[in-house]
């Protein structure tokens, strides 16, 4: 960068109009620490007094010890708040995504608990072990769930266009561009790039636009001008953003009294934090990343999870798969299982069983209907249909909560299929596969996944590969778990299903 244009960025730094808005930006978003801190006190609050039920409960009207009790609570509380502080649990940037905050909260509550536990034992503090017990039994899950209310509050809002962070992005016009498609696509961010800034040897010309319409601010000796100027909120380097690591380290020295966020953007996509590692080697930020866990996706341990929680199910939910068999027979005499050839685990075909929730020949009409492109959902390797013409009346309702997609259990059962894993495909869309989509079939398909949970038949096919992609490379039991409770949320509100 020059020193002219350093010089530059300088005196517009020195302009306290260009930073009005970034300023008042700013203050807004700091109120997230006080309105967790302020909600974590009243989830204490409440862990607390369902503690001192349960203490009466156990205790009886008899030694009444209320005013130690009260004062326990409060020193516990303020204690507990302390640790969540220490621990980085108000983090302000770990709130809109990731486990960490989560992580964070739960380890303060157990070092808050052995904490207040070894010093009510040193001390021979005289403390009811039932209120104790009830208090820090409470209080983490209350905790955890105002965390979570917080982040889907943020989220709507920012995906309702509140809250939102203006982001010039520095580096390849083709590598902003990238960003842009992830950036809008996953709008829960709250990010809007509103200009790009390019390296000096780009071939994209200052003044025009990407092909995402994203607008070519200057090139990069322009940045801290340019930052003083715009006073965006995020500086977003990708990958070539800079000439050399030198270049870098100068460009964050002379925006260290700006109120501006910098994120660097590795040349590193669709990995899971749980693969990626840091680890600053004599200066250097060597990011350590595990391979791909495709092969943990098939061990024996995710197949016992499988067998047993489907054969569970199928006892559990027997009654009700008797009832839609009877509705699917009563309806039009029909077979009530409708079987079809999927492609499977290593490429290997199938018979896949769902409930039948179509006429019986909606395989022959399909033709006739892509022959005529009547397909409005879908994308172009999966057909479907929002209306689709041929779905029985009992067949609309069971795709409206996925309840014809029970069969599967069976699936799985046998060991064609998993609880969770990629879409099962037909033959006729793997016919059409790239080379890196067929990487899919490394694993298990599954009766759900993030497909399911993300959109379903509203996904392009690019978004239904990517999610499934990366399923496979990032596999681990704890988004095995996470994809099956989104589930549940996802047949609830049946959107995407057709």
């Amino acid at each position: 960068m020059s020193d002219a244009a350093s010089r530059r960025g300088r005196q517009l730094s020195a302009n306290p109009t260009a930073d009005s808005p970034r300023r008042a930006s700013a203050r807004s978003e700091w109120l997230a620490v006080p309105l967790m801190v302020t909600v974590d006190l009243l989830a204490l609050v409440i862990a607390g007094a369902i503690a001192f039920v349960v203490r009466q409960e156990v205790l009886g009207p008899a030694g009444d010890l209320s005013e130690n009790v009260a004062d326990a609570s409060s020193a516990m509380t303020a204690g507990w708040l302390l640790a969540i502080a220490f621990l980085n649990g108000y983090d302000r940037r770990l709130l809109p995504s990731g486990p960490e905050l989560f992580r964070n909260v739960l380890h303060a509550s157990v070092a808050a608990f052995g904490i207040v536990g070894a010093v009510v034992y040193l001390l021979d503090l005289e403390l009811s072990r039932a209120y104790f017990l009830a208090f820090f039994a409470l209080g983490p899950p209350l905790l955890v769930i105002d965390r979570l209310v917080l982040r889907r509050a943020l989220n709507a809002l920012r995906v309702r266009g509140h809250l939102r962070s203006s982001v010039i992005a520095v580096g390849p016009v083709e590598h902003v561009d990238d960003l842009a498609r992830t950036i809008h696509r996953e709008r829960w961010l709250g990010m809007d790039i509103v200009g790009a800034v390019i390296p000096a040897s780009s071939r994209a010309v200052v003044g025009e636009q990407s092909t995402r319409g994203i607008p070519v601010l200057g090139t990069e000796a322009d940045l801290l001008a340019i930052a003083a100027e715009r006073s965006p909120e995020v500086l977003l380097f990708t990958a070539g953003s800079t000439a050399n690591a030198e270049e870098f380290r100068r460009t964050a020295w002379a925006l260290e009294d700006r109120d501006i966020r910098v994120i660097v953007v590795p040349a590193l996509t669709e990995i899971s934090a749980e693969r990626v590692s840091m680890r600053p080697v004599a200066g250097l930020p060597l990011v350590h990343m595990d391979l791909p866990r495709a092969r943990r996706a098939v061990t024996w341990a995710k197949r016992a999870f499988d067998v047993v929680g489907s054969a569970l199910a199928l006892v559990l939910l027997s009654p009700v798969l008797g009832l839609i068999a009877l509705s699917v027979k009563l309806n039009d005499g029909g077979p009530v299982i409708f079987r079809q050839e999927r492609v499977g685990h290593d490429g290997k075909l199938f018979e896949f069983l769902k409930f039948r929730t179509m006429v019986t020949d909606a395989e022959a009409i399909q033709v006739e209907m892509t022959e005529r492109w009547a397909q409005d959902k879908g994308n172009d390797v999966m057909f479907k249909m929002r209306n689709d013409p041929r779905i029985t009346k009992p067949g609309r309702f069971l795709r409206r909560y996925s309840l014809d997609e029970l069969p599967q259990l069976w699936n799985v059962v046998r060991g064609e299929m998993s609880l969770v894993g990629p879409r099962p495909a037909l033959p006729r869309e793997v016919a059409v596969y790239t080379e890196d989509a067929h990487r899919r079939h490394n694993v298990r398909p599954g009766i759900t996944g993030l497909w399911q949970v993300s959109g379903r038949s509203d996904l392009s096919w690019e978004d239904t590969m990517r999610l499934d992609l990366y399923y496979v490379d990032n596999w681990s039991f704890t988004q095995d778990l996470l994809i099956l409770i989104r589930t549940v949320r996802a047949v609830i509100s049946s959107a995407g299903a057709y």
